[in-house]
């Protein structure tokens, strides 16, 4: 098993080699450290972190995993939150532009917040291309998007003029049980621990949560 797999959609929107090392050891640190670079490495938050910090990688998030099965799901509706995949691609990319500070790479101090906008701008035309994108209306007018792959929503945000008012919880319902109406057993996903609107929105709708990971980082120049 290879130790370092290459992010070439990370490369498009940094300019740069970019990879994720999937193997925690000082070998694949070492191996990471003699190639020009950005890396990112994911490890249990129980993990000594000693190798790390001895070879400059550098903490940028912790994730999580919200899941839910079919039988957990809140169903929560209202006349005036609809879905639909017939969306305007502007409207999607207007919403989508700076909407993910949260983000690791937006929080990550060595890479420009613009480099990091554009990679999440190309991640959504790439998940419009291929049919997988909900647009989120509110009386009819976009108010955000929910992008998945297969039972996993990889990519969310809500229009400014839209948050703050308790209706992100009618849209996750009712993309979450159209996900598991079309056969899948559950539905996941994956938010940032410090993204506190998104876990409270999840925890809403009877998710759980599963799985987190410390994110480290190393620019390699």
């Amino acid at each position: 098993m290879k130790t370092i797999k290459d992010t070439p959609w990370d490369a498009a929107a940094f300019g740069m080699h970019t990879a994720e090392i999937v193997e925690y050891s000082d070998a694949a640190l070492q191996h990471a450290l003699q190639m020009p670079g950005h890396y990112t490495i994911k490890v249990d938050p129980l993990a000594d972190k000693r190798l790390l910090h001895e070879q400059g990688f550098y903490y940028c998030d912790t994730l999580i995993e919200p899941y839910c099965a079919a039988p957990n799901l809140k169903s929560v509706t209202h006349p005036n939150a609809t879905i639909s995949k017939q969306t305007d691609w502007k409207g999607l990319l207007t919403i989508c532009h700076g909407a993910f500070t949260h983000g690791r790479f937006h929080r990550d101090f060595n890479l420009d917040k613009a480099h990091a906008d554009l990679r999440y701008d190309n991640w959504l035309r790439q998940l419009y291309e291929n049919d997988a994108v909900y647009g989120l209306l509110w009386c009819g007018e976009l108010a955000g998007f929910i992008a998945h792959s297969d039972n996993k929503l990889v990519l969310h945000a809500v229009d400014e003029s839209h948050r703050g008012k308790g209706r992100a919880k009618y849209w996750w319902s009712a993309v979450s049980a159209e996900l598991l109406a079309a056969g899948h057993t559950e539905v996941e996903s994956s938010i940032s621990a410090a993204n506190l609107a998104a876990l409270n929105l999840y925890a809403s709708l009877c998710f759980s949560f599963r799985h987190p990971l410390d994110v480290y980082h190393r620019l390699v120049e």
